[in-house]
């Protein structure tokens, strides 16, 4: 499936992988690279994990906003978080995530459907969907 491109970004790895340095295209990321104390590293820099949680956080929750905003909704002080596993799998290594949606002026029951509908909407969703387990729960904080 193609699409119709309104944006490109570009980042670039060296050094040692997950202990080397990651910097965009455009300058506005340029930080080291460090793996995390429970897969062996210093835990002294930032993790691809933790670039992907906090890239999908942020698109699912401007997926949230727009759906809250379609259904005229108040999206006053919500947020959305996304805890990123990393493990091992039967073909070496596998990613899991859980997506906790907070909506405090939103009744629970239509606060879960938005979280759904953000969920199809979202491009990391839609990127990851089928390949790896994906939770998505509302919660009161």
């Amino acid at each position: 499936m193609a699409i119709d491109v309104l944006y490109t970004a570009e980042a670039l790895a060296t050094g040692d992988g997950r202990n080397g340095r990651t910097k965009t295209a455009d300058g506005t990321v340029d930080f080291g690279l460090a793996a995390p104390k429970e897969m062996g590293g210093s835990g002294d820099g930032a993790n691809p994990e933790q670039l992907f949680a906090a890239g999908w956080a942020a698109c699912f929750h401007g997926a949230l906003r727009k759906m809250a905003g379609e259904a005229d909704v108040d999206v006053t002080d919500s947020a959305v978080g996304v805890k990123v596993d990393i493990g091992k799998d039967d073909g070496g290594m596998g990613l899991a995530a859980k997506i906790e949606v907070v909506l405090p002026n939103v009744e629970k029951s239509q606060a879960e459907k938005l979280a759904e509908q953000a969920h199809d909407f979202c491009p990391y969703s839609k990127a990851t969907r089928g390949n790896i387990d994906v939770e998505v729960v509302v919660t009161d904080d």
